[in-house]
């Protein structure tokens, strides 16, 4: 088995490589937007699927993963920001709350094609303005979902409760992907 990453995410590979899968990082150009009609809840398996389809046909042997990962609040969803503002904005967003973290992962082989979601709960605590600016100015959060990696100072210090998968929300389920590529 010859396993394809599609992802350029360091978090990704370096989950992929913790479990102890030797794979090759290969690149999908795909634009990635959501018709109105997907619901929040849905739309990081729909991404997910979509990167694989978007790729080349499937060699005898190969194996595609691809991810996605979406944050939510109050049904709203939070993708990439575009810059320091919308970072702000979010982050402000997701003070003392809690959203859901919702990671889609599609494995496809040349017969098949398994796409599942992960979601997990996430509680902030309060965020003042200083610490969303010390976040936003020392940890450039600007290509994580919801503007935080959890695996950062953000997430270090201000996430009060979780319920669900670690990796799911640094990005990669990583309970599913090993139960999943087991089986194939």
């Amino acid at each position: 088995m010859k396993l394809l990453l599609a992802s350029q995410s360091p978090r990704r590979k370096e989950l992929l490589t913790h479990l102890g899968f030797e794979f090759e990082v290969v690149k999908i150009d795909c634009e990635e937007i959501v018709p109105e009609h997907i619901k929040v809840g849905e739309s990081a398996a729909y991404l997910s699927e979509l990167k694989a389809n978007a790729f080349r046909n499937l060699e005898e042997g190969e194996v595609l993963l691809t991810a996605d990962t979406v944050v939510a609040i109050d049904n709203q969803f939070l993708g990439k920001p575009r810059d320091e503002e919308d970072a702000r904005n979010m982050l402000r967003l997701l003070s003392g709350k809690t959203h859901q973290v919702y990671t889609g992962i599609t494995i496809k082989t040349l017969d098949k094609t398994i796409t599942e979601t992960d979601v997990a709960d996430v509680e902030f605590d309060i965020i003042s303005d200083e610490e969303i600016t010390y976040y936003i100015q020392n940890y450039k959060p600007f290509d994580k979902a919801g503007s935080y990696g959890i695996q950062e100072w953000l997430g270090m210090a201000k996430i009060k409760k979780m319920n669900g998968s670690f990796y799911t929300i640094m990005g990669l389920p990583t309970h599913l992907v090993y139960k999943i590529l087991k089986e194939i």
